[in-house]
């Protein structure tokens, strides 16, 4: 007898809420792949992501999935997601498993 029939027997009467399903986020996919480049803006580390052509809405929220994946701040600024720290590795893959092609720029 597991824990949950304790508690049925325990509760006959109480219901077990259904578990919330995960939202699948609509990304629209490309043909051309997104850069990922490394630059230093006032002595610090960013990655940039940009050569995206598709919904303005579907970038922002990959931004938004990519800075909370990663932990750390970022923006959205002028077409290109600006994520705080090298983590280029880290998006590529992220990206590759989403089904983006993605092409390193730079160092």
């Amino acid at each position: 007898m597991d824990l949950q029939d304790q508690l049925k027997n325990l509760f006959p009467d109480h219901e077990t809420p259904e578990e919330p399903k995960e939202e699948k986020t609509n990304v629209w996919l490309q043909d051309d792949p997104l850069h990922c480049k490394y630059e230093k803006r006032r002595g610090k580390p960013i990655t940039i992501i940009d050569n995206y052509n598709g919904a303005q809405s579907d970038f922002k929220q990959l931004a938004k999935e990519l800075k909370k994946m990663l932990g750390v701040g970022g923006s959205f600024k002028n077409e290109q997601i600006i994520i705080q720290g090298d983590y280029r590795k880290e998006i590529m893959e992220f990206l590759e498993d989403k089904g983006f092609n993605v092409k390193r720029v730079g160092g």
